[in-house]
Formats: C-alpha cells, sequence, structure tokens
C-alpha cells in the first residue's frame, strides 16, 4: 500500500489541467519509480498539427426585403392629377406622377432642383444633375469642360439639349427647367407605398419609394459592428434551408437602442444595420420578405499552425504547451480560436507533428 501511495504521488505531480473543459492529461509512460513491477504505459489520443485557415465566423437572424423606406415630398405649385402604383419602377426620363395634368419624369442624382433653371452661366450641383442626365438620355449638351467643386455651368448648349428633351417628352418646350416640373431620386427605385390622393397639392408627401434591389438587413451590435467591413462575403440561409452567397454593401450610421431616454424600453444591446446584397438577384426572385439567417467571416488567419483547443494545457507557471506522445512539453503561444481549433507558435513546433489530446 505504501508502494501505490508513492505511485500515486508522482503521478498526480505530472497532472496538468487542460483548458475548454479538456479536463486532466496524464503524460504517457509516466513510472512509479524504483518498482520491481512495470507500469502499464498509459494509451493516450493524439491530433496532428496541421497549417490551415482559420476564420471566425457569426451567424446571425436578418430580414430579406427591399430595405428602409424613404418619403418623396412633392415640390411647386399645382394639383396632383396621377400616382404610380406601389411595385412600379422609377425610370430615368419617364414620368412618375402627374401635376396639373402634366409628367412629372424622373432625374438620377443626388441634388433636387431647387431653382429655376434658365439664364446661362448659373453652376451648381442641380445643373451637374440636369446635364447628367440628359447625356444619359442620348442628348447632345455641347462641351462640358472640366469638371469643378461647385458644379456644371449652364451652358446655351446644355438649354438646347434640355429643350430637345422637354419637346420629346411631350413638355412646353422652353429650354427652362422649374422646380416641381422633375423629380430627383437617388436611383432606380422601387415605389414602396402611395400616401397622398388624387386631388392633393402638389407640395405634399407623395409616396414612399426603397431600393429597387432586394438586400437583408441584420442589426449587428453596436460593438461588434467593426469587425464586419464593406464588400465582404456573407452566406444568407433562407427559409427553405437553401444558403446563398451575398455582399456586405453597406454599414448603417444610425444606433439603434441604447440612448438614456430609450433605457426603459431597452429589450437588448445598442445594435446598427448591415445591408446585405445577394449576389444573384434571382435567387431571391421568389421572395419579397422573409426572415434568413446571414453568417459573416468576421476574421481570418492564413496559413497557420492549429490544433485542436483540447490539446492545450495549462502550465502552472502560467501559459500554454503542447505534449508529445513521448511525454515532452513544447512551450507555445496561441493566437486565434476558431470552430474548436488553435492558432499555435512556438520554437520546435513543425506542421506534421502529432501531439497529445485529451478528446
Amino acid at each position: 500500500m505504501a508502494r501505490r501511495a508513492k505511485a500515486a504521488a508522482a503521478l498526480s505531480a505530472l497532472l496538468v489541467v487542460g483548458v475548454s473543459g479538456a479536463g486532466a492529461v496524464v503524460w504517457s509512460g509516466a513510472h512509479s519509480g524504483g518498482d520491481t513491477e512495470a507500469a502499464v504505459p498509459l494509451r493516450v489520443r493524439t491530433a496532428t498539427v496541421t497549417r490551415t485557415d482559420l476564420s471566425d465566423s457569426r451567424t446571425l437572424p436578418g430580414t430579406l426585403g427591399f430595405g428602409r423606406a424613404h418619403v418623396l415630398k412633392g415640390t411647386g405649385q399645382g394639383v396632383v392629377t396621377a400616382l404610380p402604383k406601389p411595385g412600379a419602377r422609377a425610370v430615368r426620363g419617364q414620368a412618375l406622377y402627374r401635376v396639373d395634368d402634366r409628367p412629372v419624369p424622373v432625374f438620377f442624382g443626388a441634388t433636387p432642383f431647387f431653382r429655376t433653371l434658365s439664364k446661362t452661366g448659373v453652376r451648381g450641383h442641380d445643373v451637374s444633375v440636369l446635364g447628367e442626365n440628359l447625356r444619359a438620355l442620348g442628348y447632345d449638351t455641347g462641351p462640358v469642360g472640366a469638371s469643378r467643386d461647385d458644379g456644371e455651368e449652364f451652358t446655351p448648349g446644355l438649354a438646347a439639349a434640355l429643350k430637345r428633351w422637354q419637346h420629346d417628352t411631350g413638355q412646353d418646350a422652353t429650354g427652362t427647367l422649374v422646380p416641381g416640373r422633375a423629380v430627383v431620386l437617388p436611383g432606380a427605385v422601387r415605389i414602396d407605398a402611395v400616401q397622398a390622393q388624387v386631388g392633393d397639392p402638389a407640395d405634399a408627401p407623395l409616396l414612399t419609394y426603397t431600393s429597387a434591389a432586394k438586400s437583408v438587413t441584420v442589426p449587428v451590435e453596436a460593438t461588434d459592428v467593426g469587425t464586419i467591413k464593406a464588400g465582404a462575403k456573407a452566406q444568407i440561409t433562407l427559409p427553405d434551408g437553401r444558403s446563398v452567397m451575398g455582399t456586405v454593401r453597406a454599414l448603417g450610421r444610425t444606433v439603434q437602442g441604447g440612448g438614456a431616454q430609450e433605457a426603459a424600453a431597452q429589450t437588448g444591446p445598442a445594435t446598427v444595420d448591415v445591408s446585405v446584397v445577394p449576389d444573384r438577384a434571382a435567387d431571391v426572385g421568389a421572395l419579397d420578405a422573409a426572415a434568413v439567417q446571414v453568417r459573416f467571416d468576421t476574421t481570418a488567419r492564413k496559413g497557420v499552425l492549429a490544433v485542436p483547443v483540447s490539446a492545450l494545457l495549462a502550465l502552472r507557471e502560467g501559459g500554454y504547451a503542447l505534449q508529445r506522445p513521448d511525454g515532452t512539453l513544447v512551450a507555445v503561444r496561441t493566437g486565434m480560436f476558431a470552430g474548436g481549433l488553435v492558432e499555435v507558435s512556438g520554437k520546435g513546433l513543425a506542421e506534421g507533428s502529432k501531439v497529445v489530446t485529451a478528446s
């Protein structure tokens, strides 16, 4: 009994507690000292040190749809006499609605028509919107000149092109553009809902619009949104179980929740909306709205040495080590943890080496 007690004490001195619930790992080939009875070698599990790519992914719930709706408010004088139907698409150069039974066509751009454009020599970003759209519609506006920070110049050539376009679209061919006679939208948007009615004043809220392309909106905790980059790939899992690829298009700038005034109603952490666009529109063509799951690969380490987490040994003096099948230890530095693996590096550690693992 004394010999067995001594053997147990010697063996316990070699126990090292592993991380992540791996439990205790015993050095193989341990002996009790000078006993005449040979100790039975312990059978151990081993794993191979591999060179691989690690990525830290997270899967979050999202909503497939056409994105946030924006309100379009009319301008100018008159009475609304026709409105589009929900689901219609805005088309460059074509009428979106009618005021006093005259068409109000669509131009694409970022600056609305806020003043009458009639006097040559006037310069501004609203003039740039007019020129860019007329040229996109195939009208020759004459020499444009070098671009300037204060926008394009309203030239006689641009006025002549405007007059030709007005004539071709059934408008009064005046060569003058009055606010309210054309509407500027950010692109080929989709009409989401109509708010006004025929007979309402033209300067009232008329309708709401969304992006014409479907996207997935994913609320991401504000503290984590920095790990997601615009242009990164994401995997979208649809309600029928299919997985399709998408691209992170935009990161929201507005934090939702978390403010002092909202503390009482807060049910979760503050979030920022991340927009993910399916790479192929046809993949979601049969769906207008749906709850989906989105997987983001937020961090990546390429070509690193890795072992199962259960192979790590926490040393009493601090740090970590790996145990070779012969019982010797190799000190290692740990890096990224992902998918049950951990990145490791250290002197004497090589791809293909065998190490003891608890599972």
